[in-house]
This record gives structure tokens, sequence and C-alpha cells, in this order.
């Protein structure tokens, strides 16, 4: 399963802070698209809007063509578009097995719940922490249990919010890795990110926010030497690197 997530016109304000201007972007079916700008530019209240924690002023959202804009982020996880968050939310105090079985408790944790929660552990490459508190795992262990426990309903849209911020470089690669297995299958993304090495080499196409408006999209390699992506936000260095 498969889908394309657009947002169209969105525009939110906090009191006298105009946080997003008339942003359009598109997640294509199939696609890895990545969004980027620079602190405060309006990232994570856009990936918000898009999932139901924010209250757009105006715009619309699609899922396809169904319109989703207002939806509950219950609901709008329930449609099939799945999201981790910069600072992840894992329950420490539970183990990473017990972590998958969560989104399960609405019924019962059959052994089928638990065959699939190892798959995917597995998947991340992370089965053999399944006994251990997850509060015990390192920040980039935390990200691919988030991951995983994302994977566990299946979803055909999936906002990874900071995949690499703040991961040591071994695992950056296995996050990547990841991302690349599952968007083969089918699967969809739109990635925030600072890492620009890892959004490039990853993405099919990137869009640029600069505070709260789109000002460049397109694929990487074209992004990367727009001047007005220079100006707000890579730098003439993060070029020439």
């Amino acid at each position: 399963m498969t889908a394309t997530l657009r947002a169209e016109g969105v525009s939110k304000a906090f009191g006298g802070l105009q946080a997003l201007n008339g942003c359009s972007l598109t997640a294509e079916a199939g696609h890895i698209t990545g969004l980027i700008g620079p602190n405060g530019s309006g990232k994570t209240t856009l990936f918000n809007a898009i999932t139901g924690y924010e209250r757009i002023d105006a715009g619309q959202v699609f899922l396809d063509d169904r319109r989703i804009t207002g939806a509950s982020p219950q609901r709008v996880f329930a449609l099939g578009v799945g999201r981790t968050f910069q600072l992840t939310r894992i329950f420490p105090r539970l183990t990473v097995l017990e972590n998958m079985l969560v989104p399960a408790r609405r019924g019962r944790s059959s052994r089928q719940h638990r065959e699939r929660a190892m798959e995917l552990l597995a998947f991340t490459g992370i089965a053999g922490h399944a006994g251990a508190l997850a509060g015990t795992l390192s920040f980039g262990q935390r990200k691919l249990l988030e991951l995983a426990y994302v994977l566990v309903a299946d979803p055909a849209v999936v906002l990874l919010d900071e995949p690499a911020g703040g991961v040591n470089p071994s695992l950056i690669l296995q996050i990547a890795d990841r991302i690349r297995e599952l968007n083969r299958a089918g699967r969809t993304f739109l990635i925030v990110e600072h890492n620009m090495e890892f959004v490039m080499g990853l993405c099919h196409q990137v869009t640029v926010l600069d505070s709260g408006t789109v000002v460049a999209s397109g694929p990487p390699e074209a992004v990367r030497i727009n001047p007005r992506v220079l100006d707000a936000y890579l730098g003439t260095e993060a070029v020439d690197d």
C-alpha cells in the first residue's frame, strides 16, 4: 500500500507569530521527500498540522483524494499516516518488546502480535534488546524503536522528525538503509532533517521552508544550488563540501 500526502496553502499563526504562511508540499506516493529549513522555519509546525496535532487557520491536507484537514491525530494514524517525533516518545520503564505491544493492548497481546513485533525489531536491528528496558537504549536505538513502533500499524505514509538528529554515524547509516528498504517496498516518506548529507543522499525531492514560507522545492541536486536556499539555510560552505 502506498499513498500521496499533500498540504495545500496551509497557514498557522500563534498570536502575532505567523508560523506557516500558505505552505504547500507534496510527498509523492512511493517517494522519499525531505523537508528542510533553518530553526524556526515552521517544519515541525507543518508536521503537526498535517498529522492533526495543530489546528490550521487556512489550507487543506489530503491523503490521496481524501481530505483529512482537521482530523484528530488518532484518525490520521488510522487512515495510514504514521509519524515519529524529534524527541522520541517511548515508554522507558517498559521493555523494548512491551513498547511494541502497546498498540495491540486495545485487543489482546496474541502470539501473532508478538511475532510481528519481533520481526520489526529484527528489521530495525534491535531485536537483541527486546527484553531490555527501553530507557536503557542509546538515543539512536530509541529512534529505531520508535520507527519499529510506527510500523506496527503498517502505515502507507511515514513522517520522520529528525531521524538522524543526535545519532552516531553508524546508526545513521542503519536508519537510512531501513528507510530505503521500506521505500523500495512502496512506502512513502516525508522527512524533516538538519543533516544535509542524510537528506541529499536519501531523498527524491526536497522542500525548503524559510520563515513559514516554501522557498524552493525540487530534486536535491537542484535545491542545493538554489540561491534562495543558500541564503535561507545551506550556505556556500555546505554546498562546497
